[in-house]
């Protein structure tokens, strides 16, 4: 297929093409779902453990996640050398700051409190993806912000009248929110690397720190039962979660996917109440229907104009159905299903909805 570089018309002959967020929705939707349903269950499985010991439990059972679900270089980018100093600061960012000081406000306020202010997550990640990769946020995206700080401080203020451990536990949440908005920011470099690998590389970082802090500061190994169920909720809540969130970030770019997977904290609160949290109030709901309200509205955001795709030399896994990737291949068999190698995109100028995945980083 060739493609006409000053043909302004839109390519009809991929209908994917009018939905472009549909699968990075879905994707971050599963991750978020995942999360979602974790932080509760830390709570509990956590209860009589340090901070540093949960963190460590928690990334030990997401590094044996992605140890499985790696991939062959023919099937996915591998991690480079270069990509090792960003994969350090995600893990400090990502798995020793955000899971620690989740931990201590988990223990310090609520957890249906706690799940919803974690939807913050998604305004530093909005935030950081427009000052690094310069993603579109038009007035709808910025209203939706907006509303998500809204609903934060409405959050902090009703557990603020609560007393002061539990702000003080929701000002740590707040922290873990920060934390991970710079970690997902960090990652939307290693996107198009093979995420198992990534999952690997920063949970053994993490794991490694964590637990040496915890037997420096002498916190005690919660029992067995507790061990093992903090390390199954890490490789799902943290590892396979991971996973599909680098995926969504690939489709989408950073800030639709921290914005998709701001409905974790409701799937949270939710779960959180199911099992007994009775903490629910005026305050909370109406912060909770807040930041509700922003991601609705970040999420039916519509983008598409003429725009220009520069000479590109990159290596990711693609298939050669989706409109940009027509290169030739000598085994005619490469050309159906997805595959990963180094291939060149030829300049071309043409009109689809879109969003700012790796192929549509153009300027506004």
């Amino acid at each position: 297929m060739s493609h006409d570089p000053h043909d302004h018309r839109p390519d009809h002959a991929h209908p994917e093409w009018a939905r472009p967020a549909l699968e990075g929705g879905l994707l971050a939707l599963l991750a978020a779902v995942l999360f979602g349903i974790s932080t509760p269950l830390v709570q509990r499985a956590g209860e009589h453990a340090g901070a540093f010991t949960t963190a460590a439990l928690l990334y030990g059972g997401a590094a044996l996640m992605g140890a499985w679900l790696r991939r062959p270089p023919a099937q996915e980018a591998a991690l480079r050398r270069a990509d090792f100093k960003r994969l350090v600061w995600m893990a400090i960012f990502g798995a020793v700051i955000g899971p620690v000081a989740l931990a201590w406000g988990l223990q310090h306020t609520s957890g249906t409190s706690a799940s919803l202010m974690l939807a913050l997550e998604a305004l530093f990640t909005a935030v950081l993806a427009r000052a690094l990769y310069r993603e579109t946020m038009d007035r709808r995206v910025a209203s939706a912000m907006g509303l998500l700080l809204l609903g934060g401080i409405v959050l902090v203020l009703d557990r603020g009248l609560n007393g002061g451990t539990q702000l003080l536990g929701l000002l740590a949440v707040l922290a873990a929110t920060a934390a991970w908005g710079i970690d997902n920011t960090l990652s939307r470099a290693l996107a198009e690397r093979d995420p198992g690998q990534v999952v690997l590389g920063k949970s053994l970082l993490g794991v490694g720190a964590t637990a040496l802090i915890a037997v420096v500061a002498g916190e005690s190994l919660p029992g067995w039962k507790s061990a093992a169920a903090l390390m199954v909720i890490g490789a799902g809540g943290y590892g396979l979660s991971l996973r599909l969130y680098l995926l969504a970030q690939r489709a989408f770019g950073a800030a639709r996917t921290g914005s998709v997977f701001a409905f974790a904290p409701f799937i949270g609160a939710l779960l959180a109440m199911a099992l007994g949290d009775r903490s629910l109030s005026w305050g909370m709901a109406a912060g909770g229907g807040l930041m509700l309200a922003g991601v609705a509205l970040h999420l039916t955001e519509s983008h598409a104009h003429p725009h220009d795709h520069a000479l590109l030399d990159h290596e990711h896994a693609h298939s050669h159905d989706d409109g940009h990737h027509d290169h030739a291949h000598d085994d005619a068999s490469m050309l159906h299903g997805a595959h990963s190698h180094p291939h060149r995109h030829a300049p071309m100028r043409h009109v689809h909805p879109h969003v700012p995945d790796a192929h549509h980083a153009h300027p506004h």
